[in-house]
């Protein structure tokens, strides 16, 4: 598989924030992607990476639980459950050495479709709930940077 390019908001904020499209085909191209996000991601060394993040605006994204190393592919992914709220140092790969604390569930429940087109749904708490999130928000086009109004101090 490919490394993908990272966009950093510094040269490409305007992409970052743009609402990535629902897959609709469930092909190789598709698996491409998903192979190149993960590679991407392992040479990152980070926790998370969405499509919008490598230039493809796909509701696509991938989430490394930071306990177990289990990955999560998310395909179309929705959160249908969200219990109480925790505040944690947050940063992203598109926004390299910043942090935010930022308030995110404590547990959340996503419906996600895996690379078959199979629907099933991951239940996270803790940082895996907050992996998801902020995954699921770039699929959006929100930055971690807009909740609380919180602005990155760098580390």
């Amino acid at each position: 598989m490919a490394l993908r390019k990272i966009l950093t908001v510094s040269a490409d904020e305007k992409r970052l924030r743009c609402v990535s499209k629902p897959v609709a085909e469930f092909n190789s191209k598709l698996f491409d992607l998903i192979d190149d996000l993960h590679d991407t991601l392992k040479k990152a060394d980070g926790l998370g990476l969405a499509a919008p993040q490598v230039g493809i605006l796909k509701r696509v994204a991938i989430v490394i639980d930071a306990d177990s190393g289990k990955s999560y592919e998310l395909i179309n992914p929705v959160i249908i459950g969200q219990e109480g709220e925790a505040y944690a140092d947050e940063g992203c790969l598109s926004i390299p050495k910043y942090f935010v604390k930022t308030k995110r569930p404590a547990k959340v429940t996503v419906r996600t479709h895996l690379r078959n087109g199979t629907v099933t749904e991951y239940t996270g708490e803790g940082m895996l709930a907050r992996a998801f999130c902020h995954e699921l928000d770039h699929l959006d086009g929100k930055l971690f940077t807009d909740i609380n109004g919180g602005q990155p101090e760098k580390k």
